[in-house]
C-alpha cells in the first residue's frame, strides 16, 4: 500500500497516473494547500520542502516504509519499484531522465510562474506575463519537436510523458494555442486517451 499526500495540481496529477499506470494500491491523504495543510509538521516531516506531492511506501527497499518527496523522484523511485516505464537498458533511461529533468527544471516551473501572472496574480505585471507567456511558448515548440516522428517524448511511453502531460493539460491557463503546436496537440489526445490516464484525471481532490 502507498499513502500519497495528495492535491489535485499538475504535480499531483503526475503520480496518481503512474500508480494507475502501474497497477499499484495506494490512499490518497489530501493535503488542502488552500489552507496551508502543507505546513503541518506531520506532514513536513514526509515532505521537508512543503510541497506535495510526497508519498509513503509501507513495503519499502528494506522491508520498511519510506517516504519520497519531490514529483520527479517519486516517479523514479516508483518506476524502479516495478519495472515498468523506466527502462534499464542505461541510452535508453537517460533518454528517458533527460526529458523527465527538462520537466522538471522548465516545463513546470516556468508554466507554473505562466500560471502566477497570467491568471492568478492580484495586479497585471505586463513584464513578467510577457516574460513567462515567451518562455512557455518556447518550451511547447521544444516539446512539438521532439514529437515529430515519435509518439512519445522518450521513445517509448515512460515516466516522462506522466510529469510533462498534466503540465500541457493547462494550455488554456497559458495563452497557448494547440493549433500552433500540432504534434503537441496530437500527444495530449493519445495519451488522454488511456483508460489509467482518465481513471487519474478522474480523482477529484482539490
Amino acid at each position: 500500500m502507498i499513502d500519497l499526500y495528495y492535491w489535485g495540481t499538475p504535480n499531483g496529477h503526475k503520480i496518481t497516473i503512474a500508480l494507475e499506470e502501474m497497477g499499484l494500491e495506494y490512499q490518497i491523504f489530501p493535503i488542502n494547500i488552500l489552507e496551508n495543510d502543507q505546513f503541518q509538521p506531520d506532514f513536513l516531516r514526509i515532505s521537508p520542502n512543503n510541497k506535495i506531492p510526497a508519498i509513503v511506501d509501507q513495503n519499502g527497499p528494506r522491508g520498511e516504509p519510506i517516504s519520497v518527496f519531490e514529483s520527479g523522484a517519486i516517479l523514479q523511485y516508483l518506476g524502479r519499484k516495478t519495472g515498468l516505464f523506466y527502462p534499464l537498458d542505461e541510452q535508453e533511461r537517460v533518454e528517458v531522465e533527460q526529458w523527465l529533468m527538462w520537466q522538471m527544471g522548465g516545463f513546470g516551473p516556468m508554466l507554473g510562474q505562466n500560471h502566477h501572472f497570467n491568471k492568478f496574480a492580484p495586479e497585471r505585471i505586463p513584464y513578467a506575463t510577457e516574460r513567462y507567456i515567451n518562455e512557455t511558448k518556447r518550451l511547447y515548440g521544444v516539446l512539438n519537436k521532439q514529437l515529430v516522428g515519435q509518439k512519445f517524448v522518450a521513445g517509448e511511453y515512460s515516466i516522462a510523458d506522466m510529469a510533462i502531460l498534466p503540465w500541457a493539460l493547462r494550455y488554456e491557463w497559458q495563452s497557448i494555442q494547440l493549433e500552433d503546436y500540432p504534434y503537441v496537440k496530437d500527444y495530449i489526445d493519445r495519451l488522454t486517451a488511456r483508460p489509467a490516464i482518465q481513471r487519474a484525471l478522474s480523482i477529484k481532490v482539490g
